[in-house]
C-alpha cells in the first residue's frame, strides 16, 4: 500500500473542497472495498477523505408517500434490519443480508455499496490486461476465465459483471441517488447511475470527482411488500452471485397487474428489462408467462465460453421467483 494523507471532513462542503483540491483523492467511510483495492495497488489515492463525521447521513427516514430516504452513511446492517425496509421493501433487506459477513455489513455503507468495484478475476491482477484498471490495455477476460462475467451490456472492451446485491433491488425499485458537488445538488435515476462499459469501461458511475452521495431515495411502491431476492452462488457462505433476482408482483385475480424484475450478476450494470415486465402485465400469472418474460429478458445476451450457463440458470430462477411471489399474493 502506498503512502497517503488522511483528511477528516466534518461537512459536505469540506469534503467537496478536499476533492477539488486533490485530483487523486478518494472518499472513505466503511472502506470495505476501497482498502482492499489499495492493498492490491489497484487504487492508489494520494489523499483519503474520511466522511464519517458528516452529520445526518446515517439514518433511514420514512416518507409520506410510503417511500424511504436512506442516508449514504447508513450501514448495510442498519438498513437491512430497519422495520420499514423489512415490511415495505423486503427484497432490499434480503439482498443486503445475502451479501458479505455481519462484520462487513456493520462497516459497509449504502453509499459505498453503490460504488462497489467489480470482482472480475483480472481487475486486481497486475499481470493481466484490464481496461477498467488500465484503460486501453485490453481485456483478458474475453478469452480467459470469464465464468463470473456478464452476458448483457458488454462491449468489446469489458465484460465484467456488476457485483452488488442491494443495487439489483434498488434498480427494481426505481431508486434515485441524491448527490452534491461544486455545482450543487442533483438527483440521478438509478438506471443512469451505473454506466455500461462501451469504449470507456473505466468510467463506471454518473458521478463527478467533486461529488459525493448524500442519500438514496426509494419511491413508495405498495406491492413491493410482496417482493423477494434470490441469490444463486457456488457456496452459500458469502460468495458473489452467479445470478440474482429481485422481483415484486401484484396480482388482480389470476392476472399479473404489475411487476418489477431486475437480475444481478448477468449484466455490466444491475439489469432490468421493460419489455420483459410488459410481457407479464395483463397476462395470466402462469409459469408459461414467466418463462416467456425470462426469454425476452435475455434477448441480445452475448455469452462467452465460460458463462453461457448463466442465461438458462437466470431464466429458471426468474420463473421460480415469480411462482413464489404468485403463491404469496394469493
Amino acid at each position: 500500500m502506498r503512502e497517503f494523507a488522511l483528511i477528516r471532513a466534518e461537512t459536505a462542503d469540506a469534503a467537496i473542497a478536499a476533492l477539488t483540491a486533490h485530483p487523486n483523492a478518494r472518499l472513505i467511510a466503511g472502506g470495505t472495498n476501497l482498502v482492499d483495492l489499495m492493498k492490491e495497488g489497484v487504487e492508489t489515492p494520494t489523499h483519503l477523505i474520511d466522511i464519517n463525521g458528516l452529520g445526518g447521513l446515517d439514518d433511514v427516514q420514512a416518507r409520506g408517500n410510503g417511500g424511504l430516504m436512506i442516508g449514504a452513511l447508513a450501514s448495510n446492517s442498519a438498513v437491512a434490519w430497519h422495520s420499514d425496509v423489512q415490511v415495505r421493501f423486503p427484497m432490499m433487506s434480503e439482498a443486503i443480508l445475502a451479501g458479505a459477513t455481519t462484520q462487513l455489513r456493520n462497516m459497509a455503507t449504502m453509499g459505498g455499496n453503490l460504488l462497489q468495484k467489480n470482482r472480475c478475476f483480472y481487475y486486481a491482477n497486475h499481470a493481466a490486461r484490464c481496461n477498467k484498471r488500465a484503460p486501453g490495455s485490453g481485456c483478458d477476460a474475453m478469452d480467459g476465465v470469464n465464468r463470473m462475467c456478464a452476458v448483457l451490456g458488454t462491449s468489446d472492451h469489458c465484460i465484467a459483471a456488476h457485483p452488488s446485491d442491494v443495487c439489483v433491488a434498488l434498480r427494481a425499485l426505481d431508486a434515485v441517488v441524491h448527490v452534491t458537488g461544486v455545482n450543487g445538488h442533483r438527483a440521478i435515476d438509478f438506471a443512469d447511475f451505473h454506466k455500461r462499459p462501451g469504449d470507456t469501461p473505466h468510467v463506471e458511475f454518473e458521478l463527478a470527482h467533486d461529488e459525493l452521495i448524500l442519500g438514496i431515495e426509494v419511491p413508495g411502491l405498495p406491492f413491493a411488500a410482496n417482493s423477494t431476492y434470490l441469490k444463486l452462488r457456488d457456496r452459500t457462505s458469502y460468495a458473489f452471485a452467479l445470478v440474482s433476482i429481485a422481483a415484486a408482483l401484484k396480482l388482480e385475480g389470476d392476472t399479473v397487474d404489475d411487476v418489477r424484475l431486475a437480475v444481478g450478476s448477468v449484466g455490466t450494470v444491475p439489469w432490468r428489462s421493460a419489455d420483459a415486465e410488459d410481457a407479464m402485465r395483463g397476462a395470466p400469472a402462469t409459469a408459461e408467462t414467466f418463462a416467456k418474460a425470462a426469454d425476452i429478458f435475455f434477448e441480445g445476451a452475448i455469452p462467452r465460453a465460460g458463462n453461457g450457463f448463466k442465461i438458462e440458470l437466470a431464466k429458471r430462477a426468474i420463473v421460480r421467483v415469480m411462482e413464489t411471489l404468485k403463491e404469496r399474493a394469493i
